[in-house]
């Protein structure tokens, strides 16, 4: 018998396949080089047999007058009918001397081009896009640049052929080709964001809730404000609204300055001066636990005390600087700046917090040698902090993805520090409401007087969600509202997962609601579908007749294939 080793083929072109399924290729395989075209996908009666054998040595019977995407075993005979070459097979061909299989660059280019042998460069951003990445993604910086250069020095400024395609890829085709094979936190980002907008537009339309006022600089920021923006993990981002308009972290910093505390001093260290306990007050109540320790860090005391803890003998300067690294660290260097006014307007206005303040003196809440009025200055200028909803979205992605930035890749916070946040954010998180919060939404949430939401799906993504006007309890009005919808229309609550529950989609699988196919070396039964064929024709036969060890072997055999759909 005629014998070709495939040389994992099957497994080679789903896993490298950036955009399109493996049916997708066989049905527009024009688009591949004729060296890379594989018999499976002809509908040709001469195909009779395929040996498959699972220790990595599958073999294929070859179909006269093609190139197989293959190698030759010893004894095998090269096919004789002569074939046109041009300039695209004579490429495809040294491609295959070099290395037998497509690179990963002509892979990506072959599933954007759809036939073309030039791509326009608006198009591989248009396809970028969908996938979630944006263009001024520091990951991608390398093909960004190279791509602007590529262009200047075309004839037209715009199309892109696969040699020059490539040469604006290469540096980033790890993560592009993740991107493209939908291999991202949220495979169908499209769908999912036009999820997300819908929600917001319901949201735009509540009314209710008051803008604060007892911070006289916050009052005058407009009503009609609304805005949500998301990070994955993998760095998709997707914006509606004014994510753009800078606003005060306000009580959303707590969470951060409490996660940085722990990463510098650990939990045990943290946790002699401040509590775990949701207090069940309001949250600038002057009042301790039995300990004589505040209740949590996510109320006012326990702030305060946490902010004493922060390079505790360094000079508020040097302190505020240490802070702002972190949180530019944490937001992958995107806007985080500061209001000088609105720190003189707390400053002016913190009454509540200086009598708070003494009493934790009092009570000797602080570390040693604490100067108390320098640690309410520290805590009304971390407060004072402005972000958009852009940047403080990739903090929330950066404690989704256990404390590394999603979008420049670095380590900024400890595991121990993201897991005891995520844990106080979920019990304390929301003022009044954090049980209400954990038993609806089921997520760590931290929200601001400002109006700000700052909401963490855990190995998922961060969401920021702004608008003024507050409810009673100091909640944004529709950033409460789209939480819950969020929750109610996708399996994002801690316990939507378990067993037999009811249904939500599920936007971490493709589809909504179904895992991506994928293929192990012996999945042939799957791969029958993804082909289309039309009847069942592998099966299993004894591993004699291949002649291998019969302890490793599994052998299965295609016959009489039948016209794929």
């Amino acid at each position: 018998m005629l014998q070709f080793r495939a040389s994992i083929v099957l497994k080679e072109l789903i896993q490298t396949s950036p955009k399109r399924s493996f049916s997708d290729i066989i049905r527009h395989r024009k688009t591949l080089p004729n060296a890379y075209c594989f018999s499976a996908a002809y509908r040709d009666d001469r195909i009779s047999k395929l040996k498959i054998v699972c220790n990595g040595r599958p073999f294929i019977q070859p179909l006269a007058g093609r190139r197989y995407l293959c190698t030759k075993t010893d004894g095998a005979i090269e096919p004789t009918e002569p074939e046109k070459k041009d300039e695209t097979v004579q490429e495809a061909t040294a491609d295959k001397k070099a290395g037998i299989l497509p690179s990963l660059e002509d892979l990506l280019f072959y599933s954007i081009a759809e036939g073309q042998e030039r791509i326009p460069a608006h198009k591989f951003i248009t396809a970028l896009k969908a996938t979630g990445l944006r263009t001024g993604d520091p990951r991608l910086k390398e093909c960004m640049d190279m791509l602007k250069v590529t262009l200047k020095s075309t004839s037209d400024g715009v199309m892109l052929d696969r040699h020059l395609f490539k040469k604006c890829v290469q540096s980033n085709i790890v993560l592009l080709t993740q991107a493209f094979r939908k291999k991202f936190a949220i495979p169908d980002f499209q769908t999912f964001a036009s999820h997300i907008d819908a929600l917001y537009e319901k949201g735009r339309n509540l009314s209710g809730g008051l803008v604060a006022d007892y911070i006289p600089q916050l009052a005058k920021f407009s009503p009609d404000l609304w805005a949500v923006s998301l990070c994955t993990v993998d760095g998709q981002r997707h914006t509606v609204g004014d994510t753009k308009v800078p606003f005060c972290l306000q009580s959303c910093v707590k969470p951060l300055k409490y996660a940085i505390a722990v990463h510098d001093h650990g939990t045990e260290y943290v946790h002699r001066f401040i509590g775990k306990e949701p207090s069940g007050l309001r949250f600038n109540k002057l009042f301790l636990d039995e300990d004589d320790k505040p209740h949590n860090p996510m109320v006012n005391a326990g702030a305060i005390v946490c902010t004493s803890l922060i390079k505790q003998r360094a000079g508020n300067a040097e302190k505020f600087d240490y802070v702002m690294n972190f949180l530019k660290k944490m937001a992958g260097n995107e806007y985080v700046g500061f209001s000088n006014a609105t720190f003189q307007s707390e400053r002016e206005s913190g009454d509540r917090n200086f009598a708070i303040g003494y009493y934790l003196k009092e009570k000797k809440c602080f570390p040693d040698g604490t100067d108390m009025t320098a640690v309410l200055d520290f805590y009304f200028q971390l407060c004072s902090i402005e972000v958009t909803c852009e940047s403080a979205s990739v903090m929330a992605a950066t404690l989704a993805n256990g404390g590394f930035c999603p979008i420049t890749g670095e380590r900024v916070l400890s595991p121990e520090a993201v897991r005891n946040t995520l844990s106080l954010m979920h019990s304390c998180g929301m003022y009044d409401f954090s049980g209400q919060f954990a038993f609806h939404v089921g997520l760590p949430a931290k929200s601001g007087v400002a109006g700000g939401i700052l909401l963490v799906v855990p190995n998922v993504m961060g969401i920021m969600c702004w608008s003024p006007p507050l409810d009673k309890l100091g909640n944004s009005v529709r950033g409460i509202q789209f939480c819950t919808d969020l929750v109610s229309l996708f399996n994002f609550h801690n316990y939507d997962n378990l067993r037999h529950f009811a249904k939500k989609l599920d936007p971490r699988r493709e589809g909504g609601d179904q895992r991506p196919q994928t293929f192990g070396p012996l999945d042939y039964e799957s791969l029958q579908k993804e082909l289309a064929l039309k009847d069942t024709v592998w099966t299993k036969v004894s591993p004699t007749e291949c002649n291998e060890d019969s302890s490793t072997t599994v052998v299965y055999r295609m016959e009489n294939v039948g016209d794929g759909n």
